[in-house]
């Protein structure tokens, strides 16, 4: 949806129009949750974030100024709402991770053996970041998937940028640390 179009919903939801906040509903969904099932990693717990975000966002479409781009708006609301989410979900809670997450795999078709190598290496950076804190899995998640800038991360976060950036060596430091135990040693080792 080109940028003329958003604005024009936007006011017209602002107004009170259902209708145009159900539109900016539909054509920024698949993104709000993509973003809110990397950060919770559950496609249930994604769909109760999605659904606070938009209340939220529909609460607040008065105070939005259009200073950022409505995207950029919902992202900060959906990671927040995330971090909500997962607090409440309790800080010890573990689910265990399902067997049938699709993940795109745009490799070229490579020999079985290989694919298996690159399927449990998969495996394995998923369960890593679902392991991670939620304060460091969204910091890992907006930078490294989304490929946001620090600043955009602090302005989502509602953190300062030095405290992204050192949350995000933390995160890769503890997915580093659980990927590659072996290798940690070996460094200290040397």
């Amino acid at each position: 949806m080109d940028s003329k179009r958003t604005d024009e919903l936007i006011a017209e939801a602002k107004e009170g129009d259902h209708r145009a906040f159900e539109e900016l509903v539909h054509e920024t969904y698949a993104d709000t949750y993509t973003l809110a099932y990397r950060l919770v990693g559950d496609e249930e717990d994604a769909r109760d974030v999605v659904q606070e975000t938009y209340l939220r966002a529909h609460k607040g479409l008065k105070k939005f100024r259009g200073d950022a781009q409505l995207s950029t708006w919902l992202h900060r609301i959906t990671a927040n709402c995330a971090s909500t989410y997962l607090g409440r979900r309790g800080k010890h809670r573990h689910d265990s991770l399902d067997d049938e997450i699709e993940i795109a795999d745009e490799t070229p078709r490579l020999d079985p053996v290989h694919q298996a190598d690159i399927g449990d290496l998969r495996n394995h950076l998923v369960e890593a970041l679902m392991q991670l804190p939620p304060k460091l899995r969204a910091v890992v998640v907006l930078r490294d998937i989304y490929d946001l800038s620090h600043e955009s991360i602090a302005e989502q976060l509602d953190i300062s940028e030095s405290a992204a950036k050192v949350r995000l060596h933390r995160a890769r430091k503890r997915l580093r640390e659980r990927l590659y135990p072996l290798g940690e040693e070996r460094a200290h080792a040397v």
